[in-house]
């Protein structure tokens, strides 16, 4: 199974380009999409090569999600403790964007190294956005604590229209997806999917793993929210993460694997049907082979014995 990673390759590509080379690029004014339709808006200029104007719109939030000036909770704090002095938020943000940023490049470490972690976390900003609020609950969670002023019941956008529920207390946070599919045949294939992923999670080497469950029905922790929410068609995943799999360097995998759960199920559901498409092709040509074979053989069949009969025919009128 692949694990999605977070920086945007192209974003990233685009970022050490300009910072090795920037005085001989050229302009830059050009859009990318990531899944679950984060869409990112990159402008360099000549004028001034080593500034990166970079415009982000996250996913259109549904109404029970939480948003603070059209940002996740945190967001803008996850920002300036990531990039520092390195980024600067305008505001308002460009038309039609959430959230733009002003880079300069000539602010960035000397060392290599260094320089590179930090375009690599740039490159990250859909984790830095996107996750900020599953940070923050995370974070007090390695403290056993909850933080302050948080509902009982916290709504987070993973993708169009689409939240992820966390009801957090001080020695775990129960995460609820609700599991939404378009086609089909991705739904029976997502159940499938789904129903193996909780079993395999028992197996002895998981035994560290957040444990998970699948339910047909809302779990009790969703209870009160309303029917648009809990219109999941591909039933409903749960997680319950303890304060042992936040610590230290986990916290940000931990993070990163939440945001982009239903984005990792989508994926190999894809792929699922790609293999078993491949699979009914190849049987289907084998079959039409096997066919073949067997129309060759009739017709020689065929030709024998009408060639034999012929034959004594022809004996018999010469006897005659």
């Amino acid at each position: 199974m692949i694990l999605l990673q977070s920086p945007s390759r192209f974003l990233l590509q685009i970022l050490k380009d300009r910072a090795i080379s920037g005085d001989k690029g050229v302009d830059i004014d050009c859009h990318t999409v990531e899944f679950d339709d984060v869409r990112y808006h990159i402008q360099f200029s000549m004028r001034n090569p080593k500034v990166m104007l970079l415009s982000v719109a996250l996913p259109l939030a549904p109404p029970e999600a939480i948003l603070h000036d059209g940002l996740p909770l945190g967001a803008i704090d996850a920002i300036k403790a990531a990039y520092g002095t390195v980024v600067q938020i305008l505001d308002p943000p460009h038309d039609g964007f959430d959230l733009t940023m002003k880079i300069n490049l000539t602010k960035l470490p000397s060392d290599e190294e260094q320089r590179n972690a930090v375009l690599t976390q740039i490159a990250s900003v859909r984790e830095v956005v996107l996750g900020a609020p599953l940070k923050l609950l995370l974070k007090h969670l390695s403290s056993k604590t909850v933080a302050p002023n948080v509902d009982k019941l916290v709504a987070l956008v993973h993708r169009p229209n689409e939240s992820f529920f966390l009801a957090p207390q001080a020695d775990k946070i129960t995460i609820v997806y609700p599991m939404r599919f378009q086609d089909s045949i991705d739904v029976v294939l997502a159940t499938s999917f789904l129903q193996e992923f909780v079993e395999a999670r028992r197996t002895a080497a998981l035994n560290n793993a957040p444990s998970c469950m699948w339910s047909p029905v809302p779990p009790l922790e969703l209870r009160g929210m309303n029917a648009d929410a809990l219109n999941a068609n591909a039933g409903f995943v749960t997680f319950v993460v303890s304060p042992r799999h936040v610590e230290g360097r986990k916290l940000d995998k931990t993070v990163w694997s939440l945001l982009t759960f239903h984005a990792y199920v989508s994926y190999h559901v894809k792929c699922s049907e790609g293999f078993m498409h491949t699979r009914m092709r190849r049987r289907v040509e084998s079959l039409i082979q096997a066919l073949d074979r067997a129309k060759s053989d009739a017709e020689k069949l065929k030709k024998l014995v009408h060639g034999g009969s012929l034959r004594r025919m022809s004996l018999k009128n010469e006897g005659n």
